[in-house]
């Protein structure tokens, strides 16, 4: 077990659980959390690749929006999404931009009855709030749910694992979600995750979250920390906020200009629309790209990327070893014109420069359920 928790860390309601599971903690965005099990971060990743792992991501945020026609409008002028036309209970990932186009967070937004739930990032959900609150004019109904825990279960084999405990969730499409019963008490389940695998992340109250994941842990999945989710979503070419996302870094910077309304994009009347619409005509200066060091050289967040004739081009903000892949990987930021895929460039690790080569992301692919492609956050 962890060491003894201040008073000021908040707990999951998960957090019983994790100790009865032997996890080791990490206080991360004012919560205690599980970093990892005895098994250790490798056999945990493996094990979510394989079988079904279940993450407790309870600390993030979700913030039920409800209001009817004019709340599409403005919620439209916010976020790059064409809402008007997203189907109830459908999601899409988007972002929440500053005037610049700088990302103060990235999210999922799903349409849901009389309204809209989006997921926001953990260090960022109180921001995140008051921002929407100033945004939207105190117009709409806004609740940061805290009395709800959030589970995700990813993996190949965790729709029949959740199928079991939640009859039905087999049967939903991936982004999409619905509400279901469970213990006469309403859930929202839906198909997504952040791992690279088919999975599904669960809404659920907080009174029953311990039950209900001790039924799935009981059925076969195993409870995976922190240290393996962020090794499952580099190699799955996924960005996390505070490292390849930041109020620094754009949509287009980021290469997620796939997450950006074609429709909204002719508009232009979303906050940072000008910033976006001129990146896109006349091209960054700098871009996200995958990067695969030589050899099994680990290159953490700040490492420094130069070129052949040593000119320093960029900066790594995530790198790790994948376990999937049996070799270091990483993401970071280099100038344009060195973007292109087998680019060589060269690691600055512990004053020696390491060479690497720029590749396409993700590192780790599967074919996902009802053709899927593109597995998010």
């Amino acid at each position: 077990m962890g060491k003894r928790v201040d008073m000021e860390t908040k707990k999951t309601s998960l957090y019983k659980l994790h100790q009865d599971c032997n996890a080791k903690f990490v206080e991360f965005a004012g919560y205690q959390m599980p970093i990892q099990y005895s098994d250790g971060i490798v056999e945990e990743h493996k094990f979510t690749r394989t079988h079904s792992g279940i993450f407790d991501v309870s600390h993030m945020g979700q913030l039920f929006i409800y209001g009817k026609e004019d709340l599409i409008k403005d919620l439209e002028k916010i976020f790059p999404l064409d809402l008007k036309n997203l189907k109830l209970h459908h999601s899409k990932y988007s972002f929440l931009m500053n005037s610049d186009a700088g990302i103060h967070d990235d999210l999922i937004i799903t349409k849901i009855e009389d309204g809209f739930l989006i997921i926001l990032n953990a260090a960022c959900k109180q921001n995140d709030f008051k921002i929407l609150k100033k945004l939207l004019n105190d117009r709409y109904k806004m609740v940061l749910d805290d009395k709800r825990s959030l589970i995700a279960i990813q993996g190949p084999k965790s729709a029949d694992i959740l199928n079991d405990a939640v009859e039905g969730v087999k049967d939903l499409n991936f982004m999409t979600g619905k509400w279901f019963v469970l213990n006469e008490q309403k859930i929202y389940v839906t198909r997504s995750g952040y791992t690279g695998e088919d999975g599904f992340e669960v809404s659920v109250s907080n009174e029953l979250a311990d039950k209900f994941t001790r039924k799935l842990i009981k059925n076969g999945a195993k409870l995976i920390g922190l240290g393996a989710r962020d090794t499952l979503r580099l190699e799955a070419g996924l960005c996390l906020y505070g490292h390849e996302l930041d109020k620094d870094k754009t949509p287009v910077e980021a290469n997620l200009r796939w997450a950006i309304s074609k429709e909204r994009i002719l508009k232009g009347d979303f906050i940072g629309s000008d910033i976006i619409i001129k990146q896109l005509n006349d091209g960054v200066s700098k871009v996200r790209v995958g990067i695969k060091p030589e050899g099994r050289i680990i290159a953490r967040e700040k490492t420094k990327i130069f070129n052949q004739s040593d000119l320093y081009i960029g900066e790594i903000t995530s790198g790790t070893f994948g376990p999937s892949v049996n070799g270091p990987v990483a993401m970071g930021y280099v100038e344009n014109e060195f973007s292109k895929k087998d680019t060589k460039v060269f690691l600055e690790v512990r004053g020696k420069k390491h060479p690497a080569n720029v590749c396409g992301l993700p590192f780790y692919k599967k074919s996902y359920v009802k053709g899927a492609n593109q597995w998010v956050k």
